[in-house]
């Protein structure tokens, strides 16, 4: 999208106000679909609820294709923002749940990593496709997103259910048989399959191929009464943490910079239509590469030790981008240093960001959660998530005429001091627990455990 707005504001001659609805409309409309998926996906199980995403992923794309009009396009634009919604409630539940403690942060950092791809992806396709002609090159640049919703839709129904879900099912010769395949031994499914029974409630010893589980449990009845109305202590610690690094991965502004990259580079200096769109696929090229890195050393650093030095990274780079933003804007002619420095900081920005932040977001608040309260939990932090997105990007262009574009980041950089003493404070470890481990992690006693354990380690 963030090259097609170039393309769609000149042939429908549009206003700024309607380029930041059209830009902010996927993550408005993912909001309503991340707690819809959450609750479907208790009901029909992971597998066919990415399936369900995949199709309304299709319909979307071949809406914004055809767009006519900016009304058709609009409506395609809200589609697949409810199978954004889905995609992202979902697959990192179904990627940690078929995951063992021992790899499952690099297996469950995977989503990010492949959206990071797909990120570069859409600038190439953006910088090869604007050869063409204005109505036929952004309607491909959108369009061509069918295929890979097509594909997803064929290759998910050849994996495993989550044999979680299944042991809620009351399903656990189907359970075991999933973990048999998905774990490095016999010994290591039979400690999972154990585990994962206990925290559903049921006797670890049970020899039964099928078991009646409370229709409570099964079905994700009576989940939200547990999360908003009547949590425990841990619950609640759990839920504010989730909550908090969704809301801060775009409060700091990685959107900004995504979507509204070329418009950036314009004011830092870059003039022409082609460059301002290789500086975007060198953003989508520096994503990957850190999302990439994240994902091997995720399982080795652990999720808090990268969270802080991604975010006071993030800090640094911002306060030098909005700096140098200013000084673009108050100057009488191009500073070359000025423009040199933007990209530099809006680069180094986007590899601390997707050092730690993104992939960790992910990782960390879908592996926090209770089994129960798994799949709802994580939606409400994936809503969150979808409405800050949305927020940023249909509010950029008005914030940056409001606060001029360089005061736009040096708010961010604030925003992220604040974030940095959140994770500081609140996020402890959860490298190489179990996901029926962690919880405990989550009460004052299993954190006061961990650091003594640290402070052991250390010596």
């Amino acid at each position: 999208m963030s090259g097609a707005m170039i393309f769609i504001k000149e042939e429908f001659l549009i206003t700024d106000r309607q380029v930041e609805v059209l830009a902010g409309m996927l993550n408005w409309c993912a909001l309503v679909g991340s707690p819809i998926a959450g609750r479907i996906s208790d009901f029909i199980g992971r597998r066919y609820t990415i399936v369900m995403a995949s199709v309304i992923f299709l319909l979307g794309s071949v809406l914004m294709g055809y767009g006519p009009n900016y009304a058709v396009l609009l409506t395609g634009r809200c589609i697949a923002g409810v199978g954004v919604g889905f995609a992202l409630t979902i697959a990192p539940v179904y990627t940690t749940e078929i995951s063992s403690a021992t790899h499952r942060g690099f297996l469950a950092s995977l989503p990010e990593l492949c959206i990071a791809i797909g990120v570069v992806l859409g600038y190439l396709s953006n910088f090869f496709l604007a050869k063409l002609s204005l109505t036929l090159g952004w309607r491909l640049m959108l369009g061509i997103a069918a295929i890979p919703s097509l594909v997803l839709a064929l290759g998910i129904l050849q994996m495993p259910e989550s044999p979680r879900w299944l042991v809620l099912q009351g399903r656990l010769s189907d359970a075991k048989n999933v973990l048999l395949h998905v774990s490095n031994t016999s010994e290591e499914a039979e400690v999972r399959f154990r585990n994962i029974l206990s925290a559903a409630g049921i006797d670890e010893d049970c020899k039964d191929d099928v078991v009646e589980v409370p229709r409570v449990d099964s079905r994700g009845h009576g989940v939200w009464k547990e999360l908003l109305l009547r949590p425990t202590p841990a619950v609640r610690w759990i839920l504010l943490a989730c909550i908090g690094i969704h809301f801060f991965e775009h409060a700091t502004g990685i959107e900004a910079v995504i979507l509204y990259g070329p418009r950036i580079f314009k004011k830092a200096g870059v003039r022409s239509k082609s460059k301002l769109l290789l500086a975007t696929i060198g953003v989508g090229v520096t994503k990957t590469l850190c999302v990439l890195i994240a994902t091997c050393i995720l399982d080795k650093v652990g999720r808090r030790k990268l969270l802080m030095i991604s975010t006071s990274g993030m800090i640094v780079a911002l306060t030098g981008l909005g700096f140098c933003l200013t000084m673009v804007e108050h100057a009488q002619e191009q500073i070359l240093w000025a423009l040199v420095a933007s990209l530099v900081a809006t680069y180094s920005y986007v590899a601390f960001f997707n050092i730690g932040l993104a992939p960790v977001t992910w990782v960390y608040s879908s592996e926090i959660f209770p089994l129960k309260l798994r799949a709802q939990g994580f939606s409400l932090g994936v809503a969150v998530n979808r409405g800050m997105n949305a927020l940023i990007s249909s509010t950029f262009l008005s914030l940056s005429e409001a606060l001029t574009i360089g005061g736009s980041f040096f708010m961010f950089a604030g925003i992220s001091v604040v974030a940095l003493l959140f994770f500081y404070f609140l996020f402890p470890e959860t490298k190489g627990k179990s996901l029926e481990e962690i919880e405990a992690l989550f009460t004052r006693g299993g954190k006061k455990q961990q650091d003594n354990d640290m402070e052991i380690q250390a010596k």
